[in-house]
């Protein structure tokens, strides 16, 4: 392994890392991927694609996952809407809709291709709405988060030459000014009432 390719890994672990801490993520989550391992390169997006970079993203990502247990998911190229591959059980229990195709370099993307051949039981799905996402050179992650998106900005703010970009989710604030967010003590609610 070259010193560029630990450089990735390590750098995705580190950014990795930081989503996990602030969006307080834990076991049986989820986190999609997107990743032009073009622009990690220095190219255009979808020009280069390169398995080669996917190996090193999947490396430092899976060095988090062993830590906190949660599930990955890696996002298709626009070739296939932006499906994901996942693992087919995970799917089954979530629910979500299986989408009939296996991603491949030109097809899906080199990210995806490589996460594929990396699963037990791979499977791709149409749509998700999950906890949290890492973008690596602005591959669009957004419709597959979860309402409200948190922005973070990472320590790292490239990985190679690809912009990296996160969020975590959080509940929806609903309610107005009467609205309350933690469990109040029991002084604090015998003072006020609604009827």
């Amino acid at each position: 392994m070259t010193d560029t390719s630990v450089a990735i890994a390590d750098q995705v672990e580190v950014v990795l890392a930081e989503l996990v801490k602030a969006g307080g993520l834990h076991a049986g989550q989820f986190i999609v991927f997107g990743v032009s391992t073009s622009e990690v390169q220095g190219q255009h997006i979808g020009t280069s694609g390169a398995e080669s970079v996917a190996a090193q993203i999947f490396e430092g990502a899976m060095r988090v996952q062993g830590k906190v247990g949660f599930h990955p998911i890696w996002q298709c190229c626009e070739h296939l809407n932006r499906a994901l591959v996942v693992e087919r059980s995970v799917a089954e229990a979530q629910g979500w809709t299986e989408a009939a195709a296996v991603p491949v370099r030109k097809a899906g993307g080199s990210m995806a291709a490589f996460a594929y051949r990396q699963l037990k039981e791979p499977c791709l799905v149409e749509a998700v709405q999950v906890h949290a996402g890492i973008d690596i050179g602005e591959t669009m992650i957004g419709m597959h988060l979860r309402p409200v998106a948190v922005p973070l900005r990472p320590s790292i703010r490239t990985i190679g030459s690809a912009r990296v970009a996160m969020a975590y989710t959080r509940p929806k604030l609903i309610g107005g000014t009467r609205a309350v967010y933690a469990l109040p003590s029991e002084e604090e609610s015998s003072s006020t009432t609604c009827d």
